[in-house]
């Protein structure tokens, strides 16, 4: 079980049976507000509240890599792009649309809605 503490520590629950262990997995330095697992499990999302995209490879027990940075408009959400875990998907408050390689954080392609968006 992976969650996220209000401060932005990404934290992972091992539960078996009645026992259970906690583990820090990253700390973000700022406060997360999603987290969505790629379709295979290997990769996780994190948004954060600023608009900044990181991304964390349990297996790999490493730091969480920050994939897009929020520059003139906040990421409002991501979500990845199936089939697979290559490729996401984001929209920003002023309703551009992205498609990002997750990789090296390429942006692939933009649509502009032309309209302010809300979660």
């Amino acid at each position: 079980l992976y969650f996220s503490a209000q401060e932005g520590i990404l934290c992972f629950y091992h539960i078996k049976d009645l026992q259970y262990e906690m583990k820090i997995c990253a700390d973000i330095l700022q406060p997360i507000s999603s987290l969505l697992f790629s379709p295979d499990y290997t990769v996780l999302l994190i948004v954060t509240d600023q608009g900044t995209v990181y991304t964390y490879k349990p297996t790999h027990s490493g730091e969480a890599v920050k994939l897009l940075d929020a520059c003139s408009s906040c990421f409002l959400a991501a979500d990845f792009l199936t089939p697979g875990d290559k490729y996401c998907v984001s929209v920003t408050i002023l309703g551009e649309v992205q498609v990002w390689c997750l990789e090296d954080g390429t942006c692939l392609s933009k649509l502009n809605l032309d309209i302010e968006v809300h979660v």
